[in-house]
């Protein structure tokens, strides 16, 4: 089953986890000194914010995280049809968890991930160099730039090798 997935940045991360908290009616599941999440059950969201990504606060991304690679799969080919460019990350590490995800950008820039959760890890994300070729974890060219891109964000920058986030 699809869960809707958000992601905010956030200027001040302990006033933002007591006010979703009280919004939500229930803490977050996961707190990090940079990032907290909420897995809702009603509505089914997967909402995150951190302290990373974006110069300024506001709307990071948004998606879709799916059970199995089934329901990943699906949403694979649902990208593929809507004729615009995708970044398939394959396996990688992200938001303090391991994953299997591609993205897509829609016509207004925003970026749309597409998950499925494989396991915790106690980091943000491994750091791993990007690979010109394939240009992993931090930077696509169908997005609009950003100087300091959240390492689950695809930016557009120069296709050349550079540590992750």
């Amino acid at each position: 089953m699809k869960r809707f997935h958000v992601h905010m940045h956030v200027d001040d991360l302990p006033q933002n986890i007591a006010f979703h908290s009280r919004l939500f009616g229930a803490g977050p599941t996961r707190v990090e000194s940079d990032y907290a999440k909420w897995m809702l059950e009603d509505p089914r969201v997967n909402f995150a914010i951190s302290t990373r990504g974006h110069a300024r606060a506001g709307l990071d991304h948004l998606g879709f995280q799916v059970d199995d690679a089934a329901e990943l799969g699906a949403l694979k080919a649902r990208a593929e049809a809507a004729d615009m460019a995708m970044l398939d990350e394959g396996e990688t590490t992200c938001c303090y968890a391991r994953s299997e995800k591609h993205w897509i950008t829609d016509p207004q820039g925003v970026a749309w991930e597409h998950f499925h959760s494989l396991g915790s890890i106690p980091v943000f994300n491994e750091s791993v160099a990007c690979a010109p070729a394939a240009v992993a974890c931090c930077s696509t060219a169908i997005a609009t730039p950003a100087a300091a891109s959240s390492c689950c964000e695809p930016r557009a920058t120069a296709h050349t090798a550079k540590a992750c986030c």
